[in-house]
């Protein structure tokens, strides 16, 4: 069994494949409740055929061993059906294994790690990411709130000003929105985002991973 299939199989799915990408499945916890997440539907904690129902939040070295090495794949990518930036600690000593072996490193995150970790973590994603696809979700707050449902007040402008300062830290930013909500604007979005410094990706309602 090579360490792809181990990962595959393994009891507690910390990292699973797709395509030639690995995810890191490291906490079960979010800062929203969005409507549209498939833990919050029938769907529930399924991304493809990979259930990521965690029986505990996996330590360091937990989440090396799942990883192998980083070098074979184009990317890891901190996702999951949880926040990464919940346990940031971990993501960056992680990242810090991954970069050392010469991986690459992307972080899927809702853009509210300053806000709930109560400074600017940016600076220390430097050198640790290589790139961040942030949730935008929405062209206003009100469109934001509707259907993401923020569970810490001032989550709007904290995802907005987080997506100002991250070109600073990490070279590549993109912010992404669901096309298919109600009230979602893609074009007002894209330019949102384009006034931000960043890049823009469109994502479909109902497709994960």
């Amino acid at each position: 069994m090579n360490s792809q299939d181990a990962t595959v199989n393994s009891m507690q799915q910390i990292a699973y494949p797709i395509g030639n990408r690995l995810y890191l499945n490291i906490t079960d916890r979010c800062t929203l409740v969005c409507r549209f997440c498939p833990k919050n539907t029938d769907l529930g904690p399924k991304v493809h055929d990979y259930d990521l129902t965690l029986e505990h939040r996996p330590e360091v070295e937990e989440i090396t061993a799942a990883i192998g090495d980083p070098a074979k794949w184009e990317e890891i990518v901190f996702c999951g059906f949880g926040e990464p930036t919940l346990r940031f600690k971990a993501l960056k000593a992680v990242a810090a294994w991954i970069k050392e072996r010469g991986g690459r490193v992307r972080v899927n995150t809702d853009g509210l790690g300053n806000l709930v970790n109560k400074r600017n973590i940016l600076p220390e994603m430097k050198g640790l990411v290589d790139s961040l696809s942030v949730s935008l979700n929405a062209q206003d707050a009100e469109t934001y709130d509707l259907h993401c449902q923020p569970q810490l007040k001032g989550s709007w402008p904290a995802v907005v000003e987080f997506l100002r300062q991250a070109p600073q830290y990490v070279p590549k930013v993109t912010a992404t929105a669901i096309d298919g909500l109600e009230g979602v604007d893609i074009e007002a979005c894209k330019k949102l985002a384009s006034e931000l410094g960043v890049t823009f990706r469109r994502r479909e309602l109902d497709k994960v991973g």
